[in-house]
């Protein structure tokens, strides 16, 4: 099981002051030297945090997977195929959120979900959809000729007790319906220092895909011993 860390929040302390510094290229060396898997980055439309330069010099600089989330855009598919990162993330975009609600509508929006997917893909890039923990919505996202899944663990991570037992059993029961039909599979959003082990416990997960908790650690105990301390977390459930 791998770990991707994403540096989307080292940009937001950046685009706050509207300087050069923290930049997110150092925080995902520092990662990787942790025992990152892989650095992820989300490209916004409106450019709230990530930078198009930042995409640009993780790129070259960078000698793990790059995984690029984006809204299924014209402008955002056009950046993928210049950019080519290891691989994209789809995920749904709105103005106001703080931060990604859920996962992609496939109902309303599968045509244009299966049409970025077709491009993106057909360029040599995998694609991954962002979808929430729902059998529907894994079944839809075959449908669209996406290798991968990533699901959305908010709301385990939101939950306690009961609620989040049962919001365990809908994340485990929708990574085993991917497994069976043939797609791999990833979970991410909300994981932290307390509640990744259930989740890394579930088999065949390919990856986990953490950020905001392991930048804020690191504030305090610096990011190459937050990421291998959440690698060691995921490993010794794992086994």
């Amino acid at each position: 099981m791998i770990l991707g860390v994403n540096v989307d929040h080292v940009a937001t302390v950046r685009q706050a002051r509207g300087g050069i510094e923290p930049q997110p290229l150092a925080a995902a060396l520092l990662a990787i030297k942790g025992g990152a898997d892989g650095i992820t980055v989300h490209l916004r439309e409106d450019r709230r945090h990530i930078q198009d330069g930042d995409l640009k010099l993780l790129k070259r600089k960078i000698s793990v997977e790059l995984n690029l989330e984006m809204a299924a855009l014209n402008e955002m598919i056009e950046i993928a195929l210049k950019v080519r990162p290891d691989m994209v993330t789809l995920v749904p975009e709105k103005r106001k959120e703080l931060t990604t609600e859920g996962g992609l509508n496939l109902k309303t929006n599968k045509k244009k979900v299966e049409k970025a997917v077709d491009i993106i893909q057909g360029a040599g890039i995998p694609v991954s959809l962002f979808i929430n923990p729902s059998i529907t919505d894994v079944t839809l996202s075959k449908k669209t000729g996406a290798q991968m899944v990533e699901i959305h663990t908010g709301r385990y991570a939101d939950s306690k007790g009961k609620k989040q037992n049962a919001e365990f059993k809908r994340v485990k029961e929708s990574i085993k319906k991917a497994l069976d039909i043939g797609l791999l599979v990833n979970a991410g959003h909300g994981l932290n220092f307390l509640n990744v082990k259930k989740i890394a416990s579930i088999k065949g997960v390919r990856g986990l895909y953490i950020g905001h908790s392991i930048v804020s650690k690191s504030i305090f105990s610096g990011i190459e011993n937050a990421v291998r301390e959440m690698k060691r977390l995921i490993k010794d459930s794992s086994r």
